[in-house]
């Protein structure tokens, strides 16, 4: 589906896009060059000034946020909209409570009790608020509840809400707009720790939060999936991917129900948007063991995945320069990693001139594609080889290397977004534990299901990619 992006809408560019002659840009996600016809040119001088008025103008929006180089900026409504609130919950009435005060009666709520071990204390919290109660006697999991929440719904849009998040007032309208947008099935908001959050394992990091730039939601790209602990979606775009009445594969019954949903409707043609403007808090757990059992059961979920969806789940994309640069520096082979990294400034610097565009920078890109891999290999080591690293570190010959890849990623990342939450030393050792229950459920999924997707690192193909099509 290539519909233009509809007349009215404005594009931003994203903040990290590169000019780099008068017709071509770098950035996007996957990263790459894009160079503009003459038609193209004029389309954008159209964009820049205004909203979408011409159909040039909204073919070239359109590639321009499919590929992470924009972001739509859509018009208000003008008439309310039609939504639904679905809220599964099994037991946690009170979270439940501060979930249904928080949304209030602007919408209509469907709570679906999944099975709870004291329905009757649901019940009375669903009542005292004003919402609609379904009751499953059998507890299937927060897809099949919300696949019976989703029956009960005549709505055009559909909101599942997780009971232990607070909605802040008016949430929904920094949503709804996207939705103007007939390619957009879902959009999702920021989920971020809640008040209720206790603890300093609940202002580590929440692995539901996306962070704060505005994306174009698809496999292998900076925001691969949005979870629907807060998620607004399409009724119609719901039904299209629908498969023997359920729209939640009841295969993925505790993790990973939610991601399988967004890559059904990506491979359908439909768009995603995470839009963090709008932020709904969520109850993280209050210790350790509730996190890591959480990151566990996530891991658990990546091989399923991968069975579903081919090549959307790869724990690690390496690209040869900068892999062998990053492997000879840990070797401790400094002549080695300088060849290495001047064959990887040549070959993009080739690259460049043949599309007869300007290398001025290459070298600090590559640079900084040798800093991603290594924090890409240093995350992937800790997450599946961490006890041969904690080995190393402790009696081998090559500690510094061990020290590096285990302490090196979760230290870049505090001194990035840590800061003022925890102290270095907690957050290290929160993201190590972090990855370490990860990597032990993606493992525990592997043995399951009888596969090495998810733990194949792949490795890439082009390290720049030229579109000449813009």
């Amino acid at each position: 589906m290539n519909t233009p992006l509809p007349a009215g809408f404005r594009i931003e560019l994203a903040p990290d896009v590169k000019q780099l002659t008068e017709d071509a840009w770098f950035g996007g996600s996957p990263s790459r060059v894009l160079r503009l016809t003459a038609a193209g040119r004029s389309a954008w001088e159209e964009l820049a000034s205004g909203p979408v008025r011409t159909p040039a103008a909204a073919t070239l929006a359109r590639r321009l946020t499919d590929t992470g180089f924009a972001h739509p900026c859509p018009p208000a409504p003008t008439t309310p909209p039609d939504v639904t609130v679905v809220v599964p919950v099994r037991d946690r009435a009170a979270a439940l409570g501060r979930c249904l005060a928080a949304l209030g009666n602007r919408h209509p709520v469907v709570v679906v009790d999944d099975g709870s071990h004291d329905p009757r204390a649901v019940a009375e919290v669903a009542a005292r608020h004003g919402a609609k109660l379904l009751v499953r006697t059998v507890n299937g999991g927060p897809g099949a509840a919300r696949d019976t929440g989703l029956g009960a719904a005549r709505s055009a849009l559909v909101a599942f809400v997780d009971s232990d998040c607070v909605p802040p007032a008016g949430w929904l309208d920094g949503l709804v707009p996207h939705l103007a947008d007939p390619l957009v099935a879902a959009v999702a908001p920021r989920i971020v720790a809640s008040g209720q959050s206790a603890g300093w394992p609940a202002r580590f990091a929440s692995a539901l939060d996306l962070g704060d730039r505005p994306a174009s939601v698809a496999p292998n790209t900076r925001v691969a999936y949005v979870p629907t602990a807060a998620l607004l979606v399409r009724r119609g775009a719901l039904d299209a991917v629908a498969r023997g009445g359920a729209v939640f594969d009841p295969g993925l019954r505790v993790t990973g129900e939610d991601v399988d949903l967004v890559w059904r409707l990506h491979e359908a043609g439909w768009r995603i948007r995470y839009e963090p403007s709008v932020e709904v808090p969520h109850e993280e757990p209050a210790s350790w063991a509730a996190l890591l059992r959480r990151r566990y059961r996530y891991g658990l979920s990546a091989a399923p995945l991968a069975r579903r969806h081919p090549g959307s789940v790869p724990p690690l994309v390496l690209f040869g320069w900068p892999a062998a640069t990053v492997l000879a520096l840990l070797a401790r082979k400094p002549v080695l990693a300088a060849a290495a990294y001047g064959c990887s400034v040549l070959e993009i610097a080739r690259t460049l001139r043949a599309a007869g565009l300007p290398t001025t920078g290459v070298l600090s890109a590559m640079g900084r594609a040798a800093h991603q891999t290594w924090l890409g290999v240093g995350r992937y080591g800790t997450q599946f080889a961490a006890p041969l690293l904690a080995v190393e570190l402790l009696a081998g010959r090559h500690r510094l290397a061990a020290a590096s890849l285990l302490f090196g990623p979760p230290l870049t990342e505090w001194a990035r977004q840590g800061r003022g939450r925890l102290d270095p030393a907690r957050y290290v050792l929160g993201r190590v534990a972090d990855d370490v229950a990860y990597g032990g459920g993606v493992l525990a999924g592997c043995l399951a299901e009888r596969t090495l997707a998810p733990v194949r690192p792949r490795l890439g193909r082009r390290p720049l990619r030229i579109d000449r099509r813009g």
